[in-house]
């Protein structure tokens, strides 16, 4: 889909992939709705661009859902694409998990995305055209042990991504999931980003991963791996999950350490 003059919602814009994401986008000429809790970081972003606004919102709840998509819709008349990126991250033994925080995972990361696309989809029906582009993980492909409760939620973001797809294939509504490996970004704390020296862990840039969602949008993609050998794995743990419990056994055991600390 060209993205010149098309109106996008944005969430998670203040995030360090989404703020770059969004000076892409506008580049090629997007409108903008950037959606994000932090006020601050969102104002300092749409000040950087042209034709963008900010919406602040809350992607945990219903009530918040709806409102997002309530304002998009009023300061565009129509959204044409959909981006859901906001997500929250969690690295703990799932013993120690804090209940609250993986709740808020589910709702922002799965419930948030299928909200949103529940309030604009209709429209986007109704004219028969509009992307849903929702960016998951390879851990909604492979469940990464200490990342119990994240990767529970981008599973069913790329099943709820699958399922849709197939629902809306008759008409000109196209729903797109990308699967990013490990992204350099604060969403990574010191204690994952040590755990992933000492594990050996592939990791993007920001820019790699914005340059393939570009890219999958560019060309319809309806799904994109994003990095080898990750998306090699991807293939290897649907048809051989035993497999890939042994290849990761070595790795979960250095990753224990680091899940058990607290973050400074």
């Amino acid at each position: 889909m060209e993205i010149r003059n098309k109106n996008i919602v944005l969430t998670g814009a203040a995030g360090g992939l989404g703020q770059l994401l969004a000076r892409r986008l506008a580049e090629r000429g997007a409108r903008l709705a950037l959606v994000d809790t932090n006020k601050q970081a969102l104002t300092k972003v749409a000040g950087e661009l042209k034709d963008s606004k900010i919406i602040v919102g809350d992607l945990s709840t219903t009530e918040g859902c709806h409102a997002v998509a309530d304002a998009a819709e009023r300061a565009f008349g129509q959204v044409d694409i959909l981006i859901n990126l906001a997500g929250l991250m969690s690295f703990c033994c799932f013993e120690d998990e804090d209940v609250d925080v993986m709740e808020r995972i589910i709702q922002v990361n799965l419930l948030g995305a299928m909200r949103l696309t529940r309030n604009l989809l209709p429209g986007m029906l109704k004219r028969d055209c509009g992307r849903i582009i929702n960016v998951g993980s390879v851990f909604g492909s492979i469940g990464f042990a200490y990342f119990t409760a994240y990767s529970a939620s981008k599973f069913g973001l790329r099943g709820f991504s699958e399922a849709l797809r197939r629902e809306v294939n008759d008409t000109n509504v196209k729903v797109m999931y990308l699967a990013p490996r490990a992204v350099r970004t604060p969403l990574n704390t010191g204690r994952i980003m040590r755990m992933g020296v000492a594990t050996k862990m592939n990791m993007d840039s920001p820019e790699r991963v914005v340059d393939a969602i570009l890219n999958a949008v560019d060309n319809d993609r309806k799904e994109v791996y994003i990095g080898f050998p990750e998306s090699l794995f991807v293939q290897i743990n649907l048809r051989f999950p035993r497999l890939v419990d042994k290849v990761l056994a070595a790795q979960n055991r250095i990753a224990r350490k680091f899940a058990k600390e607290t973050d400074e």
